[in-house]
């Protein structure tokens, strides 16, 4: 299984990023997905997480209004657009799939990860 995360950077605050995460080896459309981050010096937390079909998503309370997550399982990819990003959004973006039938929101509830993605905001 690999999960292989793309789009991260480094831009402005006030400016947009579309992060994607390619599945491979896995039945991808059986599997809930997750965003998480970790910054610097802090803990992994959720960002967002939608369910297997796409219809259900879930956003963290810090950046709803501002992410949104959706998903092609035709293309075994999920992305989250990140809009408005501020400094605090400065973090590593790891996508993760569950084999589950709800959205989990805790890390130890995932089965695979990616490598992750670095996203930067500057003032």
């Amino acid at each position: 299984v690999q999960l292989v995360e793309s789009g991260g950077g480094s831009v402005q605050a006030g400016g947009s990023l579309r992060l994607s995460c390619a599945a491979s080896g896995l039945p991808f459309g059986s599997y809930t997905m997750g965003w998480f981050r970790q910054a610097p010096g802090k803990e992994r937390e959720f960002v967002a997480g939608i369910s297997r079909s796409g219809v259900n998503t879930y956003y963290a309370d810090s950046v709803k209004g501002r992410f949104t997550t959706d998903r092609d399982n035709a293309k075994n990819t999920v992305y989250l657009q990140i809009n408005s990003l501020k400094q605090a959004d400065t973090a590593v973006y790891y996508c993760a799939a569950a084999l589950s039938t709800v959205v989990r929101r805790l890390s130890y509830q995932y089965d695979y990860w990616g490598q992750g993605t670095r996203v930067t905001v500057s003032s």
